[in-house]
């Protein structure tokens, strides 16, 4: 998603211009149009004139309209959004107060206004627009002496880091120069590596190089990381790769990207955190049900008491007609992040979201267990009795 302008006061009202670029970006698209938004863009409008004589002629004009969103659907299969409202600036084609479909669709401009952006529409955009989301790839592609750190994406690659050293070449006698300055090059790249990479979006990282590079410099990093006790790259070990690659240019990356065994590693896993979240709550509740709560309810009693350590909300939740009931779950996602617990914003488009959705579109996994208010209840109960 390209944004071209973005106009949002301090109390959150304004508008946006974005360009969908692909057909993810018409997902975001239809997750942050609001029926009660104003939206600005170009349509095809029939026009009928008549001449002098009373004959009636039917043309098709392009026009730039603004209509009030009344309704929202999108088609999943051509990835457009038909937006459907009355139109709300004067137009010398359509009348106010007329009615009219838009159709948003992949590379067509538009600009959404809302009286209020709340914190997940904008992070939303912020994801949308951020070639460094959607960046589910890193690659360091390295010879000796010339290293490119790159975040790959499903439209570009870009390069993040650029290190370049002289290395003292091995003669008789001086073998410790050259595993010196052999080291010291590894530790820049280490440091690039680290400043670039976000775990929680990469689902593998590429080594590749000519010979026995990659192998020596993996074997490197992963002792590096013992030693200092980082728990991030001995984590996530099993998403590093070597493979092969002719130099340590950033074009040879393309050569390693067209291996097919590569590509079937690099088979989409995008919900995987998602998925992951979701069994976690399914054994939380077989196992210890009072660490599991579903439904707002239940999840807000969590979030006044700060128990909640992973929120998982559906995005379906967002689109809600009801200004209030969006209001609530927003309410909720903020409240949650700023305890410092993680949220997860489920696409009810992917299977976990589907199956979200059966348990009300809203579950947390809890830091310690609650019990339940009717067990509460019941206990009070019991005591009073006797």
């Amino acid at each position: 998603m390209k944004l071209t302008n973005r106009s949002i006061d301090k109390n959150n009202c304004g508008s946006v211009t974005l360009v969908p670029e692909e057909p993810e970006d018409m997902w975001h698209t239809y997750n942050l149009v609001s029926v009660g938004d104003t939206i600005r863009s170009t349509t095809i409008r029939k026009v009928q004139t008549e001449s002098a004589t009373g004959s009636v002629n039917v043309n098709k004009v392009r026009t730039t309209l603004t209509i009030q969103v009344e309704s929202i659907d999108f088609d999943t299969q051509a990835c457009v959004l038909r937006v459907s409202g009355r139109n709300v600036q004067e137009n010398q084609y359509v009348k106010m107060g007329a009615y009219h479909t838009l159709l948003l669709e992949m590379n067509r401009q538009f600009t959404l206004t809302k009286q209020e952006w709340d914190s997940v529409a904008l992070d939303r955009i912020d994801t949308a627009c951020d070639p460094a989301q959607h960046a589910d790839l890193m690659a360091i592609i390295m010879q000796e002496g010339i290293a490119h750190v790159c975040l790959v994406t499903p439209s570009m690659t870009l390069v993040r880091a650029k290190i370049e050293t002289n290395i003292p070449r091995k003669r008789k006698g001086m073998c410790d120069q050259h595993t010196k300055g052999l080291y010291r090059f590894y530790d820049q790249i280490i440091q690039a590596f680290q400043r670039h990479v976000n775990f929680d979006i990469v689902k593998c990282v590429l080594i590749a190089s000519p010979g026995f590079v990659k192998d020596q410099f993996a074997d490197y990093l992963f002792a590096q990381a013992v030693k200092s006790d980082d728990k991030t790259i001995l984590e996530n070990k099993s998403k590093f790769i070597l493979v092969h690659s002719s130099s340590g240019f950033k074009h040879s990356l393309k050569e390693v990207l067209a291996d097919p065994a590569i590509s079937v590693k690099l088979a989409d896993t995008k919900a995987a955190g998602e998925v992951k979240a979701l069994d976690d709550f399914y054994t939380m509740l077989q196992t210890d049900p009072n660490r599991a709560y579903y439904g707002i309810k239940h999840c807000e009693r969590a979030a006044e008491q700060q128990a909640i350590e992973v929120l998982m909300v559906s995005d379906e939740l967002f689109r809600a007609q009801n200004v209030a009931q969006r209001k609530r779950y927003v309410s909720l996602v903020d409240s949650v992040k700023e305890n410092g617990a993680e949220v997860k914003i489920f696409s009810s488009l992917h299977v976990s979201g589907e199956q979200l959705g059966q348990l009300t579109g809203v579950a947390a996994i809890l830091r310690f267990p609650m019990p339940d208010e009717d067990e509460d209840e019941d206990q009070a109960e019991d005591s009073d009795n006797d």
